[in-house]
């Protein structure tokens, strides 16, 4: 194999974790190759919000500016996929290309499971949304809706209803029980029963709700996903959900983990913060692995055991 295929870390997953675990090994001096399939959750949305000095920036802007200044410190940056990583840390790309690594870490991220409702998939990431600390402030004052979907969708509907006095909830698939519904009606939440039967879009925008032949205005809609996470390679290494610290690092020796694919709540700062973090945790572990090697090619006896040695006689 190649010398230039060779890495210290290995990053599979080019979202914000990924680019801020690279920066950071970058900067230490670390050998780092990212590849990215090219496929981000956020993709759909025109602007992202809540992150320090960026408000308001394309996701694909903040992804272009973290590839250069990579490359300022010698980052390999891959678009291609991995469809093998063994044990050995060995990965195979889709296009052919083989890369070793000491030590992996994984940012590949989730995707939203949508309910099947005509309009929602089109209107997906615009004015139909998941997040409101992302998103509210945008759609603040208008008439929304929530979409119940899970057990949480209630709580969903009542954190929405800062942004807007007038908000809607669809209970649709998640009936309200008497509790919630006097929780909602104490906010002015009002409920609509039924199963939504399509997302309305008029000029590219989605304009409300259909339930059969009812029709309930709206200017966005807020959806508690299921969300499901980008793993296969993590589990085929031998990870099981869950089994991460807060540093990113998982039971798997040599492996590390960050940003949505092992918390699908975090927003684009907090999976940033979360490669960071991991990155530094990994550092100083092939920091010990390096002074380990450094004394077993002294053969275990070194400069300051010689000294120490020579003084006892």
């Amino acid at each position: 194999m190649s010398e230039n295929n060779s890495f210290d870390v290995l990053v599979v997953g080019g979202g914000a974790a990924g680019l801020s675990a690279a920066l950071m090994l970058g900067r230490a001096r670390r050998r780092v190759a990212v590849v990215d399939g090219g496929a981000p959750r956020n993709a759909p949305a025109s602007h992202m919000h809540g992150f320090l000095s960026r408000d308001g920036l394309p996701p694909s802007q903040l992804l272009e500016i973290g590839r250069d200044e990579l490359r300022g410190y010698g980052v390999e940056v891959l678009e291609d996929h991995v469809t093998r990583l063994d044990h050995g840390f060995t990965a195979r790309l889709a296009g052919g290309r083989e890369l070793t690594a000491r030590r992996v870490l994984i940012a590949t991220g989730v995707h939203d499971d949508l309910p099947d409702v005509p309009g929602l998939r089109e209107s997906w990431g615009t004015d139909a949304v998941t997040c409101p600390y992302c998103h509210g402030y945008e759609v603040r004052d208008q008439p929304l809706g929530v979409l119940g979907t899970q057990p949480e969708s209630v709580e969903h509907a009542l954190l929405v209803r800062q942004w807007s006095p007038d908000v809607v909830y669809f209970s649709h698939t998640e009936p309200v029980s008497e509790e919630d519904r006097e929780r909602l009606d104490a906010r002015g939440i009002r409920v609509v029963d039924g199963l939504v039967t399509a997302v309305r879009r008029e000029d590219g925008h989605l304009t409300g709700v259909e339930l059969g032949a009812r029709f309930v205005p709206r200017t966005a809609l807020f959806i508690r996903t299921r969300t499901v996470p980008h793993d296969e390679l993590l589990r085929g290494l031998g990870y099981e959900e869950g089994d991460v610290d807060p540093s990113g690092k998982t039971g798997v020796p040599g492996v590390w983990a960050a940003g949505n694919v092992v918390d699908a709540r975090a927003t684009v700062i907090i999976a940033a913060a979360q490669g960071a973090a991991a990155a530094g945790a990994l550092n100083h572990d092939l920091v010990t692995e390096d002074v380990r090697r450094a004394v077993d090619a002294l053969g275990g006896f070194s400069p300051a055991a010689e000294r120490a040695a020579a003084g006892a006689r």
